[in-house]
């Protein structure tokens, strides 16, 4: 509660630092903002290319939006990962790259993580925006449902603060931490259903693999949202739960690991 109290006292530097990430993010390129929804049209239109056409991949039919379309279901999963993706490699890099701030100014350190989360929220939302719209133009019933999409993303948005969080301070300690996530980012991505229906594997893999597969928290934060918007319908309680659950336990122990960690932050970086 302390460290909230302090980042909340120290809420005009967040904005700030906030606002000048958003500015700085395309500045100077000519499609400024669009980029943030090409990156992931790009990487939506090889991967249909290569899982639907060449290896002959099909979507999970939307139950009950009907919808089977191979780059919409890729889409509503490559944008959350992406997100996830994102705050997980800035707030990694968000001391490291501020040590001359670090070094002059006393206050929260804490903030420039949250800024760089704050700042990836907002790129979240505009992606997660225009996803759905094309959603419910091919007929998704998702609109009784967009609170729970917008309360799945808030949470998600809490769990990815907490390892962003130990990733930052771990980065100053430990300078190969970026090489290595790099890695864990790649296989972790591949253990994440984003590019297809994790019940083909159900029969392949043993229950115990299948467990984890179903369970890890990316997993049901993506699981939710497509419920939500590519199927149109509730995502089950038991998800919802989950997705608050993780989210506070890992904002505590991200703030734990990083005020246990955060006092020689100023000489290591």
């Amino acid at each position: 509660m302390q460290q909230l109290r302090e980042i909340y006292h120290s809420r005009g530097l967040l904005w700030n630092l906030t606002v000048r990430e958003l500015k700085q993010r395309y500045r100077g390129s000519f499609l400024g903002w669009a980029w943030s929804m090409l990156n992931p049209l790009s990487q939506m239109a090889i991967l249909t290319f290569v899982f639907g056409v060449a290896l002959g991949i099909t979507a999970p039919i939307g139950d009950p939006s009907g919808i089977d379309i191979y780059g919409l279901y890729l889409l509503s999963g490559i944008i959350p990962w992406g997100f996830f993706s994102l705050v997980c490699g800035l707030g990694l890099q968000s001391l490291t790259t501020n040590a001359a701030l670090i070094r002059k100014v006393a206050f929260p350190r804490e903030t420039l993580v949250f800024s760089q989360v704050v700042f990836s929220f907002v790129q979240f939302s505009i992606e997660m925006t225009i996803v759905s719209i094309a959603l419910a133009i091919v007929g998704s019933p998702l609109y009784p449902f967009l609170p729970l999409t917008v309360m799945v993303m808030i949470t998600m948005t809490v769990f990815c603060t907490g390892i962003a969080l130990m990733l930052a301070v771990g980065a100053v300690y430990f300078r190969d931490l970026s090489y290595l996530w790099t890695i864990i980012n790649q296989v972790w991505f591949f253990a994440t259903p984003v590019i297809y229906d994790p019940n083909r594997f159900k029969e392949q893999v043993s229950e115990p693999v299948f467990f984890v597969l179903h369970w890890h928290p990316p997993v049901v934060y993506l699981r939710a949202i497509r419920h939500t918007i590519y199927d149109g319908r509730f995502p089950g309680t038991a998800d919802l739960v989950y997705c608050v659950v993780a989210a506070g336990l890992s904002l505590l122990l991200g703030l734990r690991v990083f005020r246990a960690f955060s006092a020689r932050v100023a000489e290591e970086v």
